[in-house]
């Protein structure tokens, strides 16, 4: 099964790839948008969508709304699984990765990366 994991945020979407047979999550890049993101899911034939679901330590956060429109947007164009879990610090842990600050781009990639890789680390831990 291959997955889209994505960093969600108003400016960029970070994007990586992954799959069920290596269990890797790989950086693919950002999106700016949308329409963006639908074209990388029919390009890569994603077959699941892990989303990070943005929330401060103590809940959910101020971008909440535009989150969940944005979620809105996503199920109802794709015809797929699509998975929320805490993203909670994947920015942080994207900084620590990358070692210094370079790009935000690449801090956002990192980040999706991170948010997948936790996902298939919890699904695919016994197998």
């Amino acid at each position: 099964m291959k997955y889209l994991g994505i960093d969600w945020g108003e400016k960029r979407i970070g994007l990586a790839i992954g799959d069920s047979g290596s269990k890797l999550a790989l950086p693919f890049g950002v999106a700016a948008s949308l329409k963006e993101v639908l074209k990388v899911v029919k390009a890569q034939d994603i077959e699941k969508v892990v989303i990070g679901e943005p929330k401060s330590m103590s809940g959910q956060g101020d971008l909440a709304e535009a989150f969940n429109y944005f979620l809105d947007k996503l199920k109802k164009n794709l015809n797929i699984d699509i998975e929320l879990i805490d993203e909670r610090l994947s920015s942080k842990a994207a900084d620590s990765l990358m070692g210094s600050k370079k790009e935000k781009a690449s801090r956002d990639a990192i980040a999706a990366m991170i948010i997948l890789q936790s996902y298939l680390d919890k699904n695919y831990a016994n197998i």
